[in-house]
C-alpha cells in the first residue's frame, strides 16, 4: 500500500530518512534542527520538530536506531532522543559532548563511528540497543607517514564499516607515499567487539594504486578499483602459506563487474532501439555498505553479487577452492560439479587432491550433525535454569551429505566407462575412509557402490579381503545385498550369514535366509542358540520343512514343537491361533495318528 503526502515548502532538504518500518519521516532542512512527520495510521501526518540541545552546534547528520529513536549527530557531539508523536514532541535519552569531523553508521549492529581530534583519525564508537547508549573504547587508525611538513588526515572516504563473519569491521584505504619502498594501496581491518578494545587483524594487499571503492558481499570484501576498471576479492579467513597471519592477497584475479545494459524508456525511446550499455567504475558511482552502488548521473542503484560457477576455472588449487566455496551462501551445485570436474578424466585430480576435497566436504559435514545431535540431547533433557533457549542449528548450503554426494557425484561417476575401474574403486574407498575419520556412520548404498564395481570386475578377492578385515562395515541391507550374489559368487552367502551374525539385530534376517534354503535344521540350531526358540512361529518352519520334501526332516521339526508346547503348556497340541492344522493332518497321514505325542497325566 502507498501514501502521497505532500510536504509544505519549508526551504532546501539536506537530508530525508524514513525510520525504520517507515513509520516516521524525519527531514533535515537547518544545520540547528529536524523535522518530523508521521505515517502511522493512528496518527496520520502528525508533525513535530526538535532542535539539537547544544548551543552554537550544527547538525552533521542523523541516523534512525529505532522505528522511534534516532542519534542527531552534530559537530559538538551526539544527541540520543525517542520521538513521541502522541505528545508531539522528542525525549532526550541520552547526549555525549565530543568535537566530531565526521561520523559513520552501521545499521546492522546499530554502532556509530565519530571522528574525532585534528587528524580525524581517533574513531569514537557507540553502540545502540533498546533505548540505550553505550560508549565503546577509542582507538586510533594509524596513517601513514608522509614527509615532513606535509600532514595527513582521515576522511570518510578512507573508512567503511561492515559486518563480516558475524563480526563488525572497520576497514580503512591506506594510500602509501610514492617515496616509501611499497607504495601500493591496501586495505587495514580493524575488528571491534562490543566487549574490549578495537585491534588491528587484517591487511589487504591491493598491489596498485589509485581510486578504489569497498563492498562487502557474502563475507568477502570486494575492492573495486577505478581506473584498471576490476574489482578485486578478498575473504579473510583464506590464508596464504607465504604470508604473515593477517596478511592476504587477493583470491581470485581481477575482473570487472558484468555489464549491465540499461533499457530506454520515455518518449525518445524507439522500440527497436538497443539498451545502452551501463557505464562501468563511472566516477558519478557511490558506494555504500554493505552491497550498494548507486550511479547518480544514471539514477540507478544497483546490488553487488558474487557469481560462484566462474570461481571454478580461476582457482586452480582445489583444496584452496573448497575452503573459498564452503564459506559461501549458495555453494551446494558448485562444490558438487567442482567434485564432478575433479573425478572426470581418471587420474586427472589425483587421490591425494580427492582426500584433502572429501576431508573438507565432511569436515563441515560432521560439525552440523554434531551441533543437531547437541540439540536434540537439549531438547530432550528440557531447559535448564538459568541457560538460554537453543537455536536449531541451521543447515546451510555448505553441508554436502551423503546422500547428495552419491546422488550427484559417486553415483554417475562410477558408471563411467571411459575412467580406470581401479580409480573409480580407490576414489569410493576414499570416500568411505574420510567419512570413518570423522565417525560418521557411512550409508550403505555407498557400499553398494563398491561391491558392484567389484563384482563387476571379478574383484573378488578384493570384496573378501574388505569384508573379512570390515572395511566395509556390517549392516542388514549390505548383508542382503551379498546374499543376492550368491550365483555370482557362492561364498558370499557364507559372508552374509557371518555378517548377520556379528549385528546380533539380525536373527530374523538370519532365520529367514536359512530357510530360504531349505537349510531348516540349521535355522533351528541358530535360534536355539541365542535363546529364542519359544518365541518362533511352529508354521513357519513346518512350512519349510513340507517344501523339502524329506519327510524325516518334516518329523523331526514337527516332534520338536509338540515337545515346546509341552514343556510351555503342558500339552503338545497346537494351539489355533498358531495356524498349524493343516500340518497335523499331514503328520497323521505319513506317520499315523498313534505317531502323535499324548498328554502326559499326572
Amino acid at each position: 500500500m502507498y501514501f502521497l503526502h505532500r510536504m509544505d515548502d519549508k526551504g532546501e532538504v539536506k537530508c530525508i530518512k524514513f525510520s525504520i518500518g517507515n513509520k516516521i519521516l524525519a527531514v533535515q532542512r537547518t544545520p540547528k534542527s529536524v523535522d518530523f512527520i508521521s505515517f502511522i495510521p493512528d496518527y496520520p501526518h502528525l508533525e513535530c520538530s526538535q532542535e539539537c540541545k547544544m548551543k552554537n552546534a550544527s547538525i552533521l547528520g542523523f541516523c534512525w536506531t529505532n522505528w522511534n529513536e534516532i542519534i542527531f549527530i552534530t559537530d559538538q557531539g551526539i544527541e540520543f532522543y525517542q520521538v513521541l508523536l502522541d505528545k508531539r514532541s522528542l525525549k532526550l535519552l541520552k547526549s555525549q559532548s565530543v568535537n566530531v569531523n565526521w561520523y559513520m553508521y552501521c545499521p546492522e549492529t546499530a554502532v556509530i563511528l565519530l571522528s574525532t581530534t585534528t587528524q580525524g583519525n581517533v574513531l569514537q564508537p557507540f553502540a545502540f540497543k533498546s533505548g540505550t547508549m553505550s560508549k565503546m573504547p577509542k582507538f586510533e587508525i594509524e596513517l601513514p607517514v608522509v614527509p615532513k611538513p606535509a600532514k595527513l588526515n582521515l576522511t570518510e572516504r578512507d573508512i567503511a564499516v561492515a559486518t563480516i563473519y558475524g563480526q563488525l569491521y572497520v576497514m580503512y584505504l591506506k594510500h602509501h607515499s610514492r617515496t616509501t619502498d611499497s607504495p601500493c594501496a591496501e586495505v587495514v581491518l580493524y575488528q571491534l567487539p562490543r566487549e574490549g578494545s578495537c585491534k588491528k587483524t587484517n591487511v589487504l594487499k591491493l598491489n596498485t594504486t589509485g581510486k578504489f571503492a569497498l563492498n562487502v558481499v557474502d563475507n568477502l570484501v570486494v575492492v573495486h578499483h577505478q581506473s584498471s576498471q576490476t574489482s578485486i576479492i578478498f575473504d579473510i579467513k583464506l590464508r596464504e602459506p607465504d604470508c604473515a597471519f593477517n596478511v592476504h592477497q587477493p583470491v581470485l584475479p581481477g575482473r570487472s563487474i558484468h555489464p549491465y545494459r540499461i533499457p530506454l524508456t520515455g518518449p525518445a525511446a524507439v522500440a527497436t532501439q538497443p539498451p545502452v550499455p551501463c557505464e562501468l567504475y563511472s566516477s558519478s558511482w557511490s558506494v555504500f555498505q554493505p552491497d550498494i552502488i548507486i550511479s547518480a548521473s544514471q539514477g540507478y542503484l544497483w546490488y553487488l553479487q558474487v557469481k560462484l560457477p566462474p570461481t571454478v576455472n580461476l582457482l586452480q588449487d582445489k583444496g584452496k577452492l573448497m575452503d573459498f566455496l564452503l564459506r559461501r551462501r549458495d555453494c551446494k551445485m558448485v562444490i558438487l560439479s567442482v567434485c564432478a570436474q575433479m573425478l572426470n578424466g581418471g587420474d586427472k585430480g589425483g587421490l591425494p587432491v580427492v582426500a584433502t576435497v572429501f576431508d573438507k566436504l565432511n569436515q563441515v559435514y560432521k560439525e552440523y550433525l554434531e551441533a543437531e545431535q547437541t540439540y536434540t540431547v537439549a531438547m530432550e533433557s528440557g531447559p535448564s535454569r538459568g541457560s538460554a533457549a537453543r537455536d536449531r542449528p541451521v543447515r546451510t548450503q555448505a553441508v554436502i551429505d551423503q546422500s547428495d554426494m552419491y546422488t550427484h557425484v559417486l553415483s554417475s561417476f562410477s558408471e563411467k566407462k571411459d575412467t580406470s575401474h581401479k580409480f573409480i574403486i580407490a576414489v569410493l574407498m576414499e570416500y568411505i575412509r574420510s567419512l570413518n575419520q570423522v565417525q560418521i556412520t557411512v550409508q550403505h548404498y555407498l557400499y553398494e557402490l563398491v561391491i558392484k564395481m567389484l563384482v563387476q570386475h571379478n574383484l573378488f578377492y578384493m570384496l573378501h579381503q574388505f569384508l573379512q578385515y570390515h572395511v566395509l562395515s556390517d549392516s542388514k541391507p549390505l548383508a542382503c545385498l551379498l546374499l543376492s550374489l550368491e550365483s555370482t559368487y557362492p561364498p558370499a552367502h557364507q559372508l552374509s550369514l557371518d555378517m548377520l551374525k556379528r549385528l546380533s539385530t539380525a536373527n530374523d534376517e538370519i532365520v529367514e535366509v536359512l530357510l530360504s534354503r531349505q537349510q531348516v535344521l540349521g535355522a533351528l540350531r541358530f535360534i536355539r542358540s541365542v535363546g529364542g526358540h519359544d518365541n518362533i512361529s511352529a508354521r513357519k518352519f513346518l512350512d519349510a520343512a513340507r517344501q523339502t520334501a524329506d519327510q524325516m526332516l518334516f518329523y523331526t521339526i514337527f516332534r520338536f514343537f509338540e515337545q515346546r508346547n509341552l514343556r510351555l503348556r503342558g500339552s503338545p497340541s497346537f494351539n489355533p491361533g498358531e495356524h498349524c492344522e493343516e500340518h497335523v493332518v499331514y503328520f497323521k497321514q505319513v506317520f499315523g495318528d498313534q505317531a502323535l505325542m499324548k498328554q502326559v497325566t499326572v
